[in-house]
């Protein structure tokens, strides 16, 4: 009895635990003063397999506490949820029309390795930024401004060699212009099309510079022929894409290509508030040995002055100094300005969003908060579109649209893959294919997927390992196929699932009441006549009495004689019962069915 006794006051708990929503292992033993090792074991118990530094969610935790003997309760963070809630919705919010001010357009420079995107940005700014890089192709994103007839253009150089794709589609992200550069000897070429792509997946307005137009074995026309192959459409072929002929090594046609940009940036009509906290994104960021974290950023809106508080993704910070790309230090930047920043704690993620906060104290509780809500949506798996779940993703929302990537062995099987693809398209639901080429599924290509929230389709073709890696993380879906009809089947199938499901009634059978027999223990069983068909047990049933319905429910016993069966054929006798009626009448037809999706 004693034994009993000690053993209940040792389960009882006797301390209240705040634990936070998202902690780490080592964080939760130290909170509840136990070794790690042992709140390993107590999630093991559970199913749960956690190293030291991995981070658990709240009801992870508490499992853990609960089996020490405490009370848990969860901890609210110190900064208000209102604090961190609008940081989206503040920097999308509506401005005060009498605020906004016209601001220089965007442009990144896209295209084919060694096509000239760096010595046409060096003719334009006049300076040799391509002699200094190593083997002539850009090493990272720079961002400069230029001014030409009193216009202002911000100018994002994307490297275009394959090792960089994934800065190419970060320069995309923040551009209002892509300039696509193609060389008129060479014409387009595959990153040529990938970067095509890469424009049109983020709804940027292209404009085409053909470059090296001063060489003897230059073909203009060629060029604006191949972009016609691949959706683009210049003025001249009766599109709305402009093109210009230029030399970057000459010099000619650069401010015919200015021009063009700032006509098109008219028409988009930029417009931003200077009088605002600056927001905008990371272009690139790196630890310098000698001045810490060092980022690259892109002000979209407001104004980013010398001594802001800001966080960058995860990492808090005040700008100590910043620089313009000529390395001059500025007091402030305005709308479409890149600078580059000293300031932050840490070293941020090239795509990060930016803003300015109220003091340092407010950044470093948003970045934990951030880091706290990353780390605990990394636990589950990441929720992707995958073809076997598509339609639970697409009925969640108004649109209807399946998202493609599409790598084959040949250009032939790329073509009719996307044609037969493409043809499965229906009013209800669009097949969009944003890119397809011959070759292996790369990293661009899973990246791509990523921030279109795609499928890849390989076929015929082998997975790069990194690409193979980056998707996993990324929670990306690739199908290998090598049978053509099996790829044509599962995306139709994958198409079917995200129909609005359309049910047809089939008549299965009918069975006259012929007599009525009562029993004690379930109501008055119906002796009937099969007279076409066959019934089920289990089907619905429609009671039908002189052709008009005055009921309906399911068949739940069927019986021949006194055997249960699960069916009855026509020309038989049998007595059945059905849930939630049994008002029969000799006479009464009662008509079995079930529901058929037909699409």
């Amino acid at each position: 009895m004693t034994s009993r006794t000690t053993s209940q006051t040792k389960t009882q708990p006797t301390k209240t635990v705040r634990i936070p929503d998202a902690l780490t292992v080592k964080e939760l033993g130290d909170l509840l003063g136990v070794s790690p090792i042992e709140v390993i074991k107590r999630l093991m118990t559970h199913g749960i397999m956690a190293a030291l530094n991995n981070t658990i969610d709240f009801s992870a935790a508490e499992l853990v506490a609960k089996d020490l003997g405490f009370t848990v309760e969860l901890e609210q963070p110190e900064i208000e949820p209102v604090e961190e809630a609008p940081i989206l919705p503040e920097e999308e919010a509506p401005d005060d029309p009498s605020q906004l001010v016209e601001r220089p357009p965007v442009v990144t420079v896209l295209g084919h390795v060694d096509h000239g995107k760096t010595s046409l940005l060096d003719a334009i700014r006049k300076t040799r930024v391509a002699a200094t890089e190593a083997g002539g192709i850009t090493q990272h994103i720079g961002a400069y401004q230029v001014t030409r007839n009193g216009k202002t253009i911000t100018f994002i150089d994307t490297p275009g060699h394959a090792a960089f794709t994934a800065m190419r589609a970060r320069g995309a992200k923040v551009t209002d212009i892509a300039v696509l550069v193609v060389a008129a000897d060479d014409g387009v070429m595959p990153q040529t099309i990938e970067a095509i792509n890469h424009a049109k997946a983020a709804n940027v307005p292209i404009i085409v510079a053909i470059n090296k137009v001063d060489l003897p074995q230059a073909n203009p026309d060629r060029v604006k022929q191949q972009l016609l192959e691949h959706g683009v459409v210049v003025e001249e072929y009766g599109g709305d894409t402009l093109a210009v002929e230029v030399s970057a090594v000459k010099g000619t046609g650069i401010d015919d290509l200015l021009e063009a940009i700032n006509l098109v940036a008219e028409l988009l009509e930029l417009k931003a508030n200077p009088n605002r906290p600056a927001s905008g994104y990371v272009i690139e960021a790196k630890l310098d040995t000698s001045r810490g974290p060092v980022a690259t950023l892109l002000v979209k809106n407001g104004t980013l002055h010398r001594g802001d508080a800001l966080v960058a993704g995860e990492a808090p910070g005040k700008v100590r100094a910043m620089f313009d790309e000529n390395g001059q230090q500025v007091q402030e930047a305005g709308p479409s300005k890149p600078v580059q920043v000293m300031g932050l704690e840490q070293v941020p993620e090239a795509g990060d969003r930016f803003r300015v906060v109220a003091d340092e104290k407010t950044a470093r509780q948003i970045a934990e908060q951030r880091r706290r809500e990353r780390e605990a949506r990394e636990q589950p798996a990441h929720a992707h579109v995958a073809l076997d779940t598509l339609f639970n993703e697409i009925s969640a929302g108004k649109l209807k649209e399946l998202v493609l990537i599409v790598k084959a062995d040949v250009h032939g099987s790329v073509e009719a893959i996307r044609t037969a693809l493409e043809g499965l398209s229906t009013p209800e639901v669009k097949v969009r294919i944003i890119h397809a080429a011959p070759g292996p599924v790369t990293d661009s290509d899973v990246m791509l997927a990523e921030a279109s929230r795609a499928i890849i389709i390989a076929f015929n073709t082998r997975i790069e390992p990194t690409a193979k890696k980056r998707a996993e993380q990324a929670g990306i879906e690739i199908r290998s196929f090598r049978i053509i009809y099996e790829l044509i089947d599962a995306v139709q199938q994958a198409l079917t699932g995200m129909y609005e499901p359309v049910y047809e009634t089939v008549v299965d059978g009918h069975a006259e009441v012929r007599a009525v027999f009562k029993s004690s223990r379930v109501g008055q069983i119906a002796g009937c006549y099969v007279t076409d068909g066959t019934i089920r047990r289990g089907s619905w049933v429609r009671v039908l009495r002189n052709g008009e319905e005055i009921a309906r429910g399911r068949c739940e016993s069927l019986k021949r004689f006194k055997d249960d069966v699960r069916e009855v054929q026509a020309g038989y006798e049998c007595g059945l019962t059905i849930g939630g009626f049994d008002k029969f009448q000799e006479g009464d037809v009662l008509e079995f069915y079930h529901e058929e999706r037909v699409r």
